[in-house]
Order: structure tokens, then sequence, then C-alpha cells
């Protein structure tokens, strides 16, 4: 598929047809969804599952039939590129961080203690993970029709092995587990024609996401060869975040002595309130009103009216991995991502301390073009250290790597 649109005035086009739509819209809400991985035993019947896939994979924008808001989209690793035949020369053209896989790069990334990926669920960080399927949908009905022809070509197809499977869910609340709405923030891609989320900022280059157009830096990001390896397509850490809801209560139980203090602790460290009102904007309560609206909750700046961090800390979360236009070492644009969070598990009771033994947390997928100074950079230097905000070692007190003991 190669037809192109183009955003008046920005002088791009982008050729959206070719472009997986799990890579260009939000999921729906509410949603259901299906994380599945698959190992190629054997190269023919790999390259065999592909062509009865193809027909599986939506591209291009959002429809406007909600009977079609569904989609599924597919990703390779570069062990599974390899499995299904693709020259070494090639190979040898994609990124050292895609080449060596996430668990080669753990050290890097602050993926240390529990994190480690000795403990990661399998078949994580192995070299059994070959192809990736996602399925989103805004219900059951929608997600099984969605997913009817990618179950068909996987039984038909020997030779192929399903190495795990997912379900992913909207709560009954609407928020994740810890509590807080989530899937707010969403960048504005010049030449896509889907606006951001938030309306103060200046669109990004679509290189910064899309192979094959120019980045923030004027330059075209490393294409893998030949081109057409790479060219509208994108790439993504995928990874599984079991949350510890207990001790997160039990923590905010500890450090205050009232239910309203325990709320506003909760949001200084995430940076929003759990309805998703930002404290830059209601940094006293909670807001739901504001949470609710999807014109106003994510339309700030922090220059003008919190600099210095006194209504948001320059440490909370959603600052760390977004710093927007804060005063930071270095270029916030550099360095954003398009953010695709899903729950998974039950939620823990409200009230309830205690651990109840079920997993639960977020099914985390984070995309651009660039992995080492998106994805890596974020997780290295804005998530486990604080030197860009004037805070060294200091790190993010939701997703940090420091095990309970930072401030």
């Amino acid at each position: 598929m190669n037809a192109s649109a183009s955003t008046s005035g920005t002088g791009v086009d982008v050729e959206i047809d070719d472009v997986q739509s799990g890579a260009l819209h939000p999921r729906p809400v509410p949603y259901v969804g299906r994380f599945v991985f698959l190992r190629v035993d054997d190269r023919d019947a790999g390259r065999t599952l592909l062509r009865r896939l193809l027909p599986s994979v939506e591209g291009g924008l959002p429809s406007a039939d909600p009977n079609q808001d569904a989609w599924v989209a597919v990703a390779f690793t570069y062990q599974g590129l390899r499995a299904l035949g693709v020259p070494q020369e090639s190979l040898d053209s994609f990124p050292r961080a895609f080449r060596q896989g996430m668990a080669a790069r753990a050290h890097l990334i602050g993926d240390v203690g529990e994190s480690d990926p000795a403990h990661w669920e399998p078949p994580f960080g192995t070299a059994d993970v070959h192809v990736v399927l996602s399925a989103l949908s805004p219900d059951e009905a929608r997600l099984e029709k969605a997913l009817e022809r990618a179950r068909a070509a996987c039984q038909e197809t020997p030779g192929v092995t399903v190495t795990w499977q997912q379900e992913v869910r909207q709560l009954p609340t609407g928020r994740t587990t810890f509590g807080f709405r989530d899937g707010i923030s969403h960048p504005h891609i010049e030449g896509l024609g889907l606006p951001g989320s938030n309306s103060q900022e200046a669109p990004l280059k679509a290189g910064e996401f899309l192979l094959g157009y120019p980045d923030e830096t004027g330059n075209l990001p490393p294409m893998p060869s030949p081109d057409v390896l790479g060219r509208n397509g994108t790439y993504a850490a995928v990874r599984k975040l079991h949350t510890n809801v207990a001790a997160w209560r039990q923590y905010l139980r500890a450090h205050t002595s009232s239910e309203q203090e325990e709320a506003l602790l909760a949001a200084k460290m995430v940076g929003r309130w759990p309805s998703g009102a930002p404290l830059t904007l209601s940094p006293e309560h909670d807001d739901a009103e504001l949470g609710n609206d999807p014109h106003r909750n994510n339309d700030f700046l922090y220059r003008e009216n919190d600099d210095r961090g006194f209504r948001c800390p320059a440490g909370a979360h959603i600052r760390r991995v977004n710093p927007r236009d804060a005063t930071i070492i270095g270029d916030a644009r550099m360095h954003r991502l398009i953010r695709r969070g899903t729950t998974y598990g039950p939620p823990l009771p409200e009230g309830v301390l205690e651990d109840d033994g079920a997993d639960r947390g977020l099914i985390g997928v984070f995309i651009g073009a660039h992995i080492e100074r998106q994805f890596e950079f974020i997780k290295t230097e804005w998530v486990n250290d604080g030197n860009f905000i004037g805070y060294p070692g200091e790190q993010d007190p939701v997703a940090g790597h420091h095990g309970g003991t930072g401030s």
C-alpha cells in the first residue's frame, strides 16, 4: 500500500496507508486487547504465516466506522528477522540496540535487582520471541473479529509456535492498577493529520517516530538496508510491568497522616491526580471535570506557570518522562516517544493494604524511530537519574530502580 496523505502547510507527505494503525493513534476507550508472541521454527512456515497475516494487519488512519475501530499490528525482533531468512548483511544494518535486544542492555536502562532479566517472565528476554502480534478493540466482539484471521493463520501454519499470550483490558474504574487515569498524553506528529493532546506543543517531525522522514535534527533516521525493510516502520520496546499496588499503598500510608495527605503525596509522585487532572493546572486538589476533559487535561507547559516545580515537582513521573518546555539540561523534543500502555490483571480492592498474590500491571509499548536516544535515554537519564533537573542520582518515584530506597 503506497497511498499518501499530508497535512496542509507542513510540506511533509507521509505514506499513511503504509504505516500500521497501531503506531498511529491512541487505544480506544474503553478497550480490550491481546498480545501474542510467536516463535518461527521453520523459515518457510514463517514466511507463509506472514502472507496469511497480511490481510489482518490494518494500515492508515482510524476508521470513521465504529464497527471497524479495532486493529491488529505485527512486529519482529532481530531474532525473528533472522529466523525468517533476512540476509545477514541486512540484519547488520539495524541499530545496535535492536540487534542486541533489551535483556542484553538491561544494565544500561536500569533493569536490575528484582527487574533483572533473570527474573523476567518467559519468554521475555529470550531468543524465543520472533514475532509480536497485538490487537486492540473497544469490546470483545470486535476484538475476536479482528483476531479471527490472525488466529486462523497461526493455527494453519505448522512450524510456528505461540510462546506467550496476555489479555489486557481497561479496568472498570478506567484507571491503572495504581488508581490513576492513563493514556492521556499523545504527541502531535507532523504530516499525520492527527492532533496531539497538547495544543501548546509544536508538531514533532515525522522522522522522530517513522523511518524514512526527516527528524528533529533535519536528517533522516538511520535506515536498515534495503530501505523496504524500514520505510514507514518504527521500533517498539514491549515491556510487562508488574505493579505492587499493596506496597504503593503501604508507602503512602506510612508517610502521611490523613487520606488527604495520601492523595496529595501520590499526586506529587505521579504529577497528576487520579482523575488525570495535572498538578500544574490544579495543584491543591483533584478536579474530575478537568481530568475528564481531553481538550484540557494535557493542555499545559511548565516554564510559564511552574518552571521551578512548586506545583508539579521536577522529579514527578510525568514531568520526568516528558519535561515539555521546562528548564532542563538538554532538549526534551529529542527524546519524545509514543506510549501505548494497557492494563492487565484484576484491581486490588480499594483500601486493601496486603498483597493478594494476583499478577497485575501494565503492558507498555514505547514507540520511536531512535531506540537509543528515545526509549533508552529516557530510562537511563530521566527515569533512573535526576542530573538533567539538577538532582544527580535521584530516580523516578514510580518507575525508577531504587527498590524503595530513593527520596
